[in-house]
């Protein structure tokens, strides 16, 4: 996975990987893609905040719709899941496999730490999985439907209770297994589904290096240049095992090569080395309001210093697991803001050490950025 003789094949700077990113990322510039083609391209879009999804999809759109996003998960383009890192991700179904895949190739549930934490055995959960299939055959479930259904067909009020106490969790697992995914919504009622019988070009889930071979270019050709830690922490907070990631990377090492950025060693796709050579460095005064969630931070992850600097990090990375809207120059994290009451930005606030100019007509790079973004709540909120 690295050049002729052990050597990188390339030297770049941190501005010209955040630029090649921005690109990759369907911000720069922003053309008129389609909500599946946003989703694909960006290996899911985290949708535990469904406004916060609708922005992100809006945002890398020229001319922004109302409804986007709920119409492509009633035609079927999308799915809401639970995926990565655990958390609700909206994924194209031919590929959802693949990224479940590796998600249940851990098989988290049957760690010690997880019984505790559930009070589900790794048996209840093989019988949990089965009921679920099973009660969903051929049916939609809310909430309630399903956890009352799961309950009576197992014949067990104490699995019943835990479901009810700690059902997201405890259905994490059986999601990841391809069994289980968000149907079409009743109202303000979350519902589930099959994924084999709602999704047509529903695939099921491939072997964990078959997988690999899916989930790990389409990480890199948006995300990289990356290391297999930064990789793991964000497929599972680095819950993976050695032996899993490095099986992993070498299904694609002859897709692979080393970069050298600024002293670090990091993989890139072979494909996109020319491209990523040719990339001007991000530019300062290249401004853009980014929501809450927005993939372009969740990708590298808070914790990538070339985007967010670690003493800013708290004010980005909030309690609760809130990853805060941010304001991006030259494709760094420069300040935060917030979306008032009537659905425009509000308290854009540019942290200390930042050199952008806009606010109150001092320059027209983060008015600019804020109008956009004014646009976008507009169009998406109708």
């Amino acid at each position: 996975m690295v050049g002729a003789g052990g050597e990188s094949v390339l030297e770049t700077t941190w501005s010209q990987v955040l630029a090649w990113r921005l690109r990759r990322c369907l911000l720069d510039p922003v053309g008129q893609p389609g909500v599946a083609e946003i989703v694909r391209r960006l290996c899911g879009v985290q949708a535990q905040v469904p406004a916060a999804a609708a922005l992100a999809v809006g945002v890398r759109q020229a001319d922004p719709v109302a409804g986007a996003v709920d119409e492509a998960l009633r035609a079927g383009e999308v799915m809401r899941t639970w995926a990565v890192r655990g958390t609700l991700h909206l994924l194209t179904p031919d590929e959802a496999g693949a990224y479940l895949a590796l998600m249940a190739a851990g098989r988290v549930w049957e760690k010690g730490s997880w019984v505790r934490s559930f009070g589900v055995t790794p048996d209840e959960m093989v019988e949990l999985t089965e009921a679920v299939a099973a009660v969903l055959d051929d049916q939609v479930l809310t909430r309630e439907q399903l956890v009352t259904a799961v309950g009576e067909r197992l014949g067990r009020a104490d699995l019943e209770a835990e479901l009810r106490s700690g059902w997201g969790a405890v259905l994490k697992p059986v999601a990841w297994q391809g069994v289980l995914c968000h149907g079409p919504a009743e109202g303000n009622r979350v519902t589930f589904a099959r994924p084999d019988q709602l999704l047509p070009t529903w695939k099921g889930l491939p072997e964990p290096d078959d997988a690999a071979q899916v989930v790990i270019p389409a990480y890199l050709g948006t995300y990289g240049p990356a290391t297999i830690d930064r990789f793991d922490a964000w497929l599972t907070r680095g819950r993976s095992t050695k032996g899993q990631l490095r099986g992993w990377f070498a299904a694609v090492a002859d897709r692979l090569v080393t970069v050298d950025v600024e002293g670090t060693a990091a993989y890139l796709l072979a494909d996109d080395v020319d491209d990523l050579a040719d990339t001007p460095p991000a530019a300062a005064d290249d401004v853009r309001l980014l929501p809450a969630f927005d993939q372009y931070l969740l990708g590298p992850g808070t914790t990538a210093t070339e985007i967010v600097d670690a003493e800013r990090r708290p004010e980005i990375s909030r309690a609760g697991g809130w990853i805060a809207p941010v304001v991006v120059a030259g494709g760094r994290a420069v300040g935060v803001w917030e979306v008032g009451d009537d659905k425009t930005p509000t308290e854009v606030r540019l942290f200390d050490d930042a050199s952008v100019d806009g606010i109150d007509g001092k320059g027209p790079e983060l008015d600019d950025a804020v109008e956009r973004m004014c646009t976008v709540l507009a169009a998406v909120s109708s």
